[in-house]
């Protein structure tokens, strides 16, 4: 399993790289290996504001539908367009192609309270 360490990461196995104020979120390869095959994701706009802990989309799998929750609070500055055409992408990518959103932090505090690579790693293995 791939755990980049360099992200930070949430206990819903979302993903997130900090650059200065723009924060690049998107599901881990845990978490797109847990749902399968990946056949649609529903994000914000452009403009959207998400915040802290709240869902900011949804992600279908053939099994399931799960929702997505953002880490930091912001606005939504970018959103991964080929995601609406090719979700698979996530399941193929999950760290790169596979971003979903980038948001502009409003709160820099907020990235204290994301795990570690080796943080995360202890909360897959306790299960």
């Amino acid at each position: 399993m791939n755990i980049p360490s360099n992200l930070l990461y949430t206990k819903e196995h979302e993903w997130a790289a900090v650059a200065g104020d723009v924060v690049t979120i998107g599901i881990t390869d845990y978490a797109q290996g847990e749902l399968g095959d990946i056949v649609f994701v529903e994000l914000p706009q452009v403009g959207d504001s998400v915040v802290k802990g709240d869902s900011f989309g949804t992600i279908e799998a053939v099994k399931a539908v799960s929702d997505l929750y953002a880490p930091v609070s912001g606005e939504v500055t970018e959103v991964n367009d080929d995601l609406a055409d090719t979700p698979e992408i996530i399941n193929q990518s999950p760290y790169d192609e596979g971003w979903m959103l980038k948001i502009k932090l409003s709160d820099p505090s907020q990235k204290d309270d994301m795990l570690s690579a080796d943080g995360y790693k202890k909360l897959i293995a306790e299960g």
